[in-house]
């Protein structure tokens, strides 16, 4: 303790280089920490996408490219499954209810969902969240639709615009439904998933915006205005996929084994969490690029309390000297050399830590607005004390290397003082 409070003396005398040693070190552990925290609340935000279902079914493929289509509109089915199959699979037993999936058109490069109203009720994402509307209402008009957070903000719609559908992921004009405008009747709370990113209707209204189209395109002289196809059977042929909750949980891989024997047409049906795992592995190898950049930025840092400590010894030859003639052993100057390392990677790492929670708190709520990523504050996690133990050893190691030098200049000292 009487090295570390000597050490602590010395580093007061020296506070201005001390204190951006310490600044230096601080920022770079805030930063270490802050990339941990954000990946890690970002995987567990990825594995929340979606909760609170049981199954996903879709055509069979695989269970990477199912997710990608069904949750995060990204890329396209290798096939559609009839409504009858979708009714089936609704009737099995132990199945507490379903929610149907139609993709494949879009407005303005944003995804079109049809689906029904129990989407609403059924969705969950991060810790069991249900879907909020922040203005207005669902979907109750056959050319009413719903829009997520992201939509509404980027092109700048309101309750009561009109918006036009087109034909696919492009946005040409052939292909766009103008003849069947929808009207905005809801904007939903962002939620930091691929719903901000959605525009939603009902089934049957995408099957009446596709009357009398055929392989994409209108059919010439077969046009059904909006009043004709309100009268029309919009019963839908076909969806791209089922999102299924259960009675019991128990029941989730007899069920899951039951539709993808399913022989009617070949269907796949794959667990969210597992699905999602294995798309995270595929997706997520940028999370450890930003760890390893993160650790370097702190070897920086410490590499800085390096410099200043050497630089610092040949400015304190006289120090060393007065130490050696009160009766200083080479040991216990090193020992002091080491413990003003460690004093400053300690003090870092408390002031990192202070400045994280402080940046957290003040930006947690326009964080969680804007991508629905919620950042606990509080003590560090159990995966943040390694890294935290890391800085410190290597705080540690980098003090050896002044620590040896004060050493050795401290023995020549000595026997410059016995001459």
């Amino acid at each position: 303790m009487a090295i570390l409070r000597l050490a602590l003396q010395s580093l007061i005398n020296r506070r201005f280089t001390a204190l951006l040693t310490l600044l230096s070190i601080a920022l770079s552990v805030a930063l270490l920490l802050g990339v941990e925290r954000i990946r890690t609340e970002a995987r567990a935000s990825f594995a929340n996408t979606l909760s609170g279902t049981d199954l996903i079914v879709g055509a069979r493929s695989g269970p990477v490219q199912l997710m990608l289509y069904a949750v995060f509109r990204i890329g396209n089915p290798t096939n559609n499954i009839s409504w009858q199959s979708y009714q089936e699979i609704a009737a099995m037993p132990r199945v507490a209810w379903t929610v149907p999936l139609s993709l494949g058109d879009s407005h303005r490069g944003f995804p079109v969902l049809g689906t029904s109203t129990a989407y609403f009720d059924r969705y969950r994402y991060g810790r069991d969240k249900p879907l909020v509307l922040a203005k207005g209402e669902r979907f109750a008009d056959l050319y009413d639709a719903v829009l997520g957070a992201e939509v509404a903000a980027a092109l700048d719609y309101r309750l009561g615009d009109q918006i036009v559908i087109a034909h696919g992921a492009g946005d040409v004009s052939f292909a766009r439904h103008d003849d069947k405008p929808f009207r905005v009747v809801g904007i939903l709370e962002r939620t930091g998933t691929p719903v901000d990113r959605t525009v939603h209707v009902s089934l049957e209204a995408i099957e009446a915006i596709h009357l009398g189209w055929e392989s994409g395109t209108p059919r010439r002289g077969l046009e059904i205005d909006v009043e004709q196809a309100r009268r029309r059977d919009l019963t839908p042929q076909a969806i791209t996929a089922l999102l299924v909750g259960l009675e019991s949980r128990i029941a989730t891989f007899g069920l899951q084994r039951r539709i993808n024997e399913y022989p009617q047409e070949p269907l796949l049906a794959v667990l969210p969490g597992v699905a999602l795992s294995e798309l995270w592995s595929v997706i997520g190898l940028a999370e450890n690029a930003l760890l390893v950049v993160s650790a370097f930025v702190v070897l920086v840092g410490l590499i800085g309390m390096l410099t200043a400590l050497l630089i610092g010894l040949e400015g304190r030859r006289r120090e060393l000297a007065i130490l050696r003639s009160l009766g200083a052993r080479p040991a216990q100057v090193l020992e002091l050399i080491i413990g003003e390392a460690a004093l400053l990677t300690l003090l870092g790492m408390l002031a990192g830590l202070g400045l994280l929670l402080a940046l957290f708190a003040l930006g947690q709520p326009l964080i969680e607005a804007q991508l629905g990523l919620h950042l606990s504050l509080g003590l560090p996690k159990p995966r943040e004390w390694p890294l935290l133990a890391a800085v410190l050893a290597t705080g540690l190691l980098v003090g050896l290397i002044p620590g040896w030098r004060a050493y050795r200049m401290s023995l020549s000292t000595g026997l410059s003082l016995r001459l």
